[in-house]
């Protein structure tokens, strides 16, 4: 894991309590991505090599889908915007978190206004986890 992503989920876990699975194999993460003909961002499957998703913030935070680990990752999710989309985990309220496969970017759906607000679209995964106190409200 890089330094970076270290560094952000060490300040994550002085915030608050968080929950991590084991990490995965390089190997299992591109079988994924082959099977389900998708590419994730490079940032998210860095932190699937430390942790096979896991949860935020518990008890009310956010759940981070894993790979092998329940809950899986479902490309086919049809509670998203558009089928440019991956929902990759969910905030307590139920909002999916995405990431774009056109790119890296993650952003946070609000399902019930049917919008993504420009405020809620990070560039990468590490910019997404570097403002999860805020998009809490921690």
């Amino acid at each position: 894991m890089s330094k970076e992503l270290k560094e952000i989920i060490e300040q994550l876990n002085t915030l608050g309590s968080n929950s991590f699975y084991d990490g995965i194999d390089k190997k299992k993460i591109i079988d994924f991505e082959d099977k389900n003909n998708i590419r994730l961002p490079d940032q998210l499957k860095e932190f699937y090599l430390f942790s096979d998703g896991g949860e935020f913030f518990l008890p009310a935070g956010l759940q981070l889908y894993g790979i092998l680990r329940k809950p899986i990752i479902d490309p086919n999710n049809i509670d998203r915007p558009s089928e440019k989309y991956v929902i990759i985990g969910n905030l307590s309220n139920g909002d999916p978190i995405l990431c774009n496969s056109d790119n890296n970017e993650i952003c946070i759906y609000n399902h019930e206004a049917d919008t993504i607000e420009n405020d809620e679209i990070y560039p990468d995964f590490k910019a997404f986890l570097s403002d999860l106190p805020n998009i809490l409200g921690i």
